[in-house]
């Protein structure tokens, strides 16, 4: 057989392994509309590949999970309040200017890389979801993100899309970080001079390529939330290597930021329910979105005004609002999207204040 047919049959097995792969992963949503549903997630960029001694409990141990039965923090159960919710407490080493931490905060014991169950022997569903919201109008929330919040709550997962217990005009204003690109700074700026408290959801990405960014969230009184290591889909991946993703992206805040928020949010928003009770058992709750816009591509951006009208008209009582923060439209609309919203009488708060969490 000649090299040339060889690279030929090769080329056509791969297409069709494809093929096959992308039917298997045909999987529908936990919510039945005839309304179109707008993505909100954007696309990883991972500028390198990371070393796993930067991530493991210690140096090496990046496959060395702890089977069913360990003792250690990760396989221990966690504590839930009685709606079934993690801790919010949210850990910062004490104040060290000879820490050699970005924060000068001091380092946090690191976690084993270990999970409860990592076999998933309760058989909890496998099955992909996507997760969506919808349109808000008229200030509420759309039927799709009041079915997602309903089967979480049904369901009694340690998730949340939006603020349903509130009773004023809350807002919840975060972001996720894949990568930098300069933006983030200017929006830390609008924040600092509005005073108004965000969560940014961090990969490690992030972390490494503008730890001074980080660092600043974590200084100037913002969350900084858990995004992952790599990005991948939970979906799509076993619950080992979710305990690696996880705790691989916390041990990296605790190690070089002497911090740890319990909050994770799932790369693309896809996620099964077995992600969701595995995320849990390590500690986090996972949260969601009920308003978010189109706003992660830096080469469509429609400008500032787009924004500005865009989310104020989605946002809504109790909203958890996802915005990227690689985009140059929230960059130059943040200031008047913070003044519009307290105009319309919304006021905004922190992850730490859902109701949901402290029940």
């Amino acid at each position: 057989m000649t090299k040339t047919r060889r690279t030929a049959i090769l080329a056509l097995a791969a297409a069709c392994l494809c093929l096959a792969l992308a039917a298997c992963n045909m999987t529908g949503r936990p919510v039945t509309t005839t309304q179109p549903t707008v993505p909100a997630t954007e696309p990883f960029l991972p500028s390198e590949s990371f070393p796993a001694s930067d991530f493991a409990s210690e140096p090496g141990t990046m496959e060395g999970f702890t089977a069913e039965g360990g003792t250690n923090e990760s396989t221990r159960p966690v504590a839930v309040n009685p709606a079934g919710f993690p801790s919010r407490e949210i850990l910062r080493g004490s104040p060290d200017p000879a820490a050699g931490t970005y924060t000068g905060l001091k380092p946090l014991p690191a976690r084993p890389l270990s999970i409860a169950d990592p076999n998933n022997s309760k058989g909890f569903p496998t099955k992909k979801v996507e997760h969506a919201f919808g349109v808000a109008e008229n200030e509420a929330p759309h039927r799709i993100s009041v079915d997602f919040q309903n089967f979480f709550e049904s369901k009694r997962y340690a998730a949340v899309a939006y603020d349903t217990r509130s009773a004023g005009k809350v807002l919840y204003l975060t972001f996720d970080c894949g990568y930098e690109n300069g933006n983030t700074a200017k929006i830390l700026d609008v924040l600092k001079a509005k005073k108004v408290p965000a969560a940014f959801f961090c990969t490690v990405d992030e972390m490494k390529g503008a730890p001074e960014i980080v660092a600043r969230m974590i200084n100037e009184g913002h969350i900084v939330g858990n995004h992952s290591v790599t990005h991948p889909s939970f979906a799509e991946i076993g619950r080992t290597r979710m305990a690696e993703e996880v705790l691989g992206a916390d041990n990296f805040l605790r190690r070089n930021f002497g911090y740890s928020a319990p909050f994770f949010r799932f790369p693309m928003g896809e996620y099964n329910e077995s992600a969701l009770d595995a995320v849990a058992s390590l500690g986090f709750t996972s949260v969601f979105w009920s308003a978010a816009y189109a706003d992660w591509d830096v080469n469509a951006q429609k400008g500032a005004q787009y924004a500005l009208d865009t989310v104020l008209a989605r946002i809504h009582p109790g909203a958890i609002l996802l915005l990227h923060s690689i985009s140059s439209d929230n960059a130059a609309a943040m200031a008047d999207i913070i003044d519009g919203a307290r105009t319309m009488g919304y006021a905004f708060h922190e992850l730490t204040d859902l109701p949901q969490l402290r029940s």
